[in-house]
């Protein structure tokens, strides 16, 4: 480690944060960076019906999109986890698509999720075609030679296919060609909608399957839940953001949306994200573009390096050797919360699985069926999958 630390207790103190901390000797990479990361890549868009009927599985896409990420996180070899969001209705409602582009940020991901409400529609088909080209031609697909990519395109209805517009097939074949998967979900038993979504399924490699209207979810809450979430509110407190005037502004818009987050979520919700958070692939979601503590503790920037007025207000007051001790004592307390997440976790998992055995299995979940499409189809690009759904 660069960092010179004061005292004994200091050193100490910090390698044994830096030791427990794997997850801080990886540099946060754009997407431009993918190309050259050893790391693989897990890219998943989620193409969302937001009409007036499925307001209950809109709700559950809200409770469940951290574990669905820990699940796609849990591979080996870790990936880099990117979301993405097309949310659709159709021509004469409010919009036709909104598009939130793929990113690690899931906390601004998530945000934008949580505006998504059920409203429009009306005649039973909707512009599924311009969703899935937007999902398809809108994202910034990583160019990792590793990478899972999927669409998960959910909704009740069939698309509109008397719109002059491009249409499924040629859609589904773009994919194909960019290497994008594309599972399909119908939400209710509308029948004229098995037809198309089995179609779009079958020709863009995926998997089809149906869930009640409210998503089929395993949507139990722990007795551990509450303890979690509180100690990941803890956890975005150790955050410090350092750079030029722009570059801390964006992050602590960032940091900032933590607390949004937390005033709108439920303690289920935030738990899963804690849970998220802890693991190496929410790293980039926790830490942002331009985090000191963990820059300084990883080895990529020493501290005597970094110009005053690019330090966060906190440090500039202080004399160099305070900011060294106060840095390391964040990093000391960030690894402590993370181990107790960790461990709380495990204790979470355990109790969740029993609730599920006990329910015979939840074969027929969301979450099962989620996961046994992606165990198979990221399988294909070497990614290994075996602890089973994150719940």
């Amino acid at each position: 480690m660069k960092t010179k630390l004061v005292g004994i207790a200091l050193f100490a103190l910090t390698v044994g944060a830096v030791a427990y901390y794997p997850q801080l000797n990886a540099k946060s990479v754009q997407i431009d960076q993918h190309v050259a990361s050893q790391r693989p890549v897990v890219d998943v868009v989620f193409v969302l019906d937001t009409t007036g009927s499925m307001s209950g599985l809109i709700e559950t896409a809200k409770e469940k999109i951290w574990s669905i990420a820990s699940t796609m996180a849990s591979a080996q070899p870790t990936p880099d986890i990117r979301i993405g969001l097309v949310g659709y209705r159709d021509k004469g409602d409010e919009y036709v698509t909104r598009v939130v582009n793929l990113s690690g940020d899931l906390d601004s991901v998530y945000a934008s999720l949580m505006e998504f409400q059920a409203g429009g529609g009306g005649d039973t088909p909707e512009s599924v075609n311009k969703a899935l080209y937007d999902a398809v031609h809108s994202m910034t697909w990583s160019r990792a030679d590793q990478a899972y990519q999927v669409i998960f395109l959910v909704g009740d209805a069939p698309p509109h296919m008397d719109y002059h517009e491009v249409q499924y097939p040629a859609i589904v074949a773009a994919a194909n060609e960019k290497g994008i998967v594309i599972n399909t979900i119908q939400s209710g038993n509308i029948p004229t909608t098995v037809v198309p979504w089995t179609t779009i399924a079958s020709l863009g490699n995926g998997n089809f399957f149906q869930v009640d209207q409210a998503g089929g979810a395993v949507a139990y809450e722990s007795p551990f839940d509450k303890e979690i979430a509180d100690l990941s509110a803890k956890l975005d407190a150790t955050r410090l953001s350092y750079g030029t005037d722009e570059e801390r502004e964006r992050t602590e818009a960032k940091f900032a949306s933590s607390g949004q987050i937390a005033s709108a979520s439920s303690v289920g919700a935030l738990a899963r994200r804690g849970v998220f958070n802890s693991a190496a692939a929410g790293r980039e979601n926790l830490l942002g573009e331009k985090e000191l503590v963990d820059a300084v503790a990883s080895g990529d920037v020493e501290l005597e390096a970094i110009e005053k007025d690019d330090l966060p207000a906190a440090l500039k007051p202080m004399a160099p050797e305070e900011q060294k001790a106060y840095i390391a004592q964040l990093a000391g307390e960030r690894a402590d919360i993370q181990r107790q997440i960790r461990s709380l976790a495990d204790d979470r998992d355990e109790f969740l699985a029993k609730k599920v055995e006990e329910a015979g299995g939840m074969a027929d979940s969301l979450d099962a069926k989620l996961y046994e499409a992606v165990k198979d189809q990221a399988g294909k690009v070497g990614l290994t999958y075996e602890s089973g759904p994150s719940y």
